[in-house]
């Protein structure tokens, strides 16, 4: 899954912001409960205001990243 995010942020640098949270850390463990994601991997899009806009467990479908930047 690693590969496919780093293409991800080159492809789309400056378009999307892809912030990386371990939950076996403080951060991560501390953001868990805040939005709701217990299993790993989780991919949470939000909006530029912040609002969650979708998420996924398990994989990620690139071309639904790409699609909501349109």
């Amino acid at each position: 899954m690693k590969p496919v995010v780093d293409g991800l942020e080159q492809e789309l640098a400056g378009q999307l912001l892809i912030i990386r949270l371990n939950i076996q850390e403080t951060v991560g463990r501390e953001l868990a409960p805040v939005y709701g994601f217990e299993f790993t991997p989780t991919f949470i899009f939000f909006d530029a205001q912040g609002n969650e806009l979708w998420r996924e467990v398990g994989g990620l479908d690139v071309e639904r990243v790409r699609d909501s930047l349109k």
